[in-house]
């Protein structure tokens, strides 16, 4: 497999898993986003993230959402499955999940808290990929892993059978670049932002979209690599800058939040949407009422509330 074994593009959200206020899993909730999402006109969403905090859900939870994103939503968007794990042989069930589901690809991230060297890395990408024979997107997440795939590294991980796509949330930008050159031709690469910077470096040297989070502004998120592709280089630095005001109002360079935590604060601006994101579920703590008032004046200012 390679980049032209799939055609993903354009803005692919991890997107929120919905809980009940008592920490229950929320499926009906659940179809309502998928709907909303498919009706927006996202290219594809992620399922069981981050921002869909894998890390608190179960074996059997994360396997539900697969099965039911892929039977609302598989004909209309690409459907990637959340495998993070901190062995193999979880990651290679959390996979198999995601085929027998019938989606579309899965997406990995290496083993986080552990701090893996570059060999156990490519050890533990290689398991996966040879257990599971269904299209891999890397995922280079510093923040949440503790380490940083540079362009070498992800060079060798793109050489595996079935890795199609990276996902490089790096905050150094240099690297960025640095792995955008390298793996252009070989693979999907995501994580262009939506600024000017972002804008030359999707008509000038290449990149496939971005993989965000939460999709809160709807169809403006996809609609700016629409722009992108179609040419309207107007228009995507209109659609571009709604974009950066979130980043920058809610979150920080390496993609941390500003303030409470991410997962609350996209759950608390699409119930202002009027979309069912529902609560977030332990150890994660609801945003205060200031915090709110922070998303709430963000959302204002977008002209996002009903």
């Amino acid at each position: 497999m390679d980049r032209d074994s799939v055609d993903w593009f354009g803005y692919l959200p991890a997107v929120t898993t919905p809980f009940t206020a008592t920490g229950e899993l929320d499926l009906a909730a659940w179809r309502v986003q998928l709907d909303w999402l498919a009706a927006e006109r996202l290219h594809g969403v992620i399922v069981g993230g981050t921002t869909g905090e894998w890390f608190s859900l179960t074996e059997q939870e994360r396997s539900a959402l697969f099965r039911t994103a892929a039977e609302r939503v598989g004909d209309r968007l690409t459907v990637l499955g959340g495998c993070n794990a901190y062995t193999p042989a979880e990651a290679i069930r959390h996979a198999e999940a995601a085929r027998d589901a019938g989606l579309h690809g899965i997406l990995l991230t290496p083993p986080p808290y552990v701090v893996p060297t570059r060999s156990e890395i490519v050890a533990f990408y290689r398991a996966v990929s040879e257990a599971v024979d269904m299209p891999l997107c890397v995922y280079n997440w510093p923040r949440g892993t503790g380490v940083d795939l540079d362009a070498d590294l992800l060079s060798e991980l793109s050489g595996l059978d079935t890795v199609v796509a990276v996902k490089n949330s790096t905050p150094d930008f240099g690297g960025f670049v640095r792995s955008l050159v390298a793996l252009r031709h070989r693979v999907r690469y995501f994580g262009i932002p939506t600024n000017e910077v972002g804008i030359e470096l999707m008509t000038t040297i290449g990149g496939d979209g971005l993989m965000g989070a939460g999709a809160v502004l709807g169809a403006d998120h996809p609609d700016f690599f629409r722009a992108l592709r179609a040419g309207d280089l107007d228009r995507a630095r209109v659609l571009g800058a709604r974009d950066r005001v979130i980043m920058e109002d809610w979150f920080g360079p390496d993609y941390g939040a500003r303030f409470g935590n991410a997962q609350a604060i996209m759950k608390y601006a699409l119930t202002l949407r009027g979309v069912p994101a529902g609560h977030v579920r332990a150890p994660l703590l609801p945003l205060t009422p200031a915090e709110q008032d922070r998303v709430r004046a963000t959302m204002t200012q977008l002209d996002l509330l009903p």
